[in-house]
């Protein structure tokens, strides 16, 4: 788990097919690298999808990339390169499996700082019923590149406020340097710009 300066990433051993993405709209299997979060300063915006332009709180990322093409830097580069599935956190009671997370922030507040954070399943953080929206698009931070299916899941998991105060412990800055608190990292939604975006189950 690292803090890079704009979420903190925790990371997966990607030489193998230890947790893949198959099936549905992508052709191929995608290996899971990482996931991160995005959220806002306040309970009432954070995600980078918006469901008839309602916002949650904050939004997971998984990030896959299609092992057809032998590593992610590769695969960043092309079209059919990356599969990000999306899960919104909506504010209601909190969220055992995302604790196990969030209490390990502490070890990395500031950019640079890593810790280990073995043996977590990251489908502890998915919700009980996977149907989905799907649309091709692009990564939310530089460079932007327009290589990911996005998945993104209709029902959200739950957050508490309390949980949510924890993201916003975390620094943009390095250690020694003015401190300015992660207090916000989203982006905000884009033009779909004549994307189509499908349904599943319809």
């Amino acid at each position: 788990m690292v803090n890079n300066g704009h979420s903190f990433n925790v990371e997966y051993d990607d030489s193998q097919d230890k947790a893949v993405l198959k099936d549905g709209p992508l052709t191929g299997t995608y290996r899971l690298v990482q996931f991160h979060f995005h959220w806002g300063s306040s309970d009432d915006q954070g995600s980078e999808h918006t469901v008839d332009r309602k916002k949650y709180a904050a939004e997971l990322h998984l990030v896959h990339w299609n092992t057809k093409y032998g590593d992610f830097g590769t695969a960043a580069q092309q079209p059919d390169g990356l599969a990000v599935v999306g899960v919104f956190l909506k504010v209601g009671d909190a969220n055992p499996a995302l604790q196990k997370v969030l209490d390990a922030l502490d070890s990395i507040k500031t950019k640079g700082k890593s810790t280990d954070f073995p043996n977590f399943d990251p489908g502890s953080l998915l919700p009980n019923v996977l149907d989905y929206w799907t649309y091709p698009g692009s990564l939310t931070t530089p460079p932007l590149l327009e290589s990911v299916t996005w998945i993104v899941l209709k029902e959200p998991i739950s957050v508490s406020s309390q949980q949510m105060l924890k993201f916003r412990t975390l620094n943009f800055n390095a250690e020694g340097e003015p401190e300015l608190l992660m207090l916000a990292n989203w982006r905000p939604a884009q033009p779909l710009k004549n994307r189509q975006v499908r349904g599943f189950p319809k």
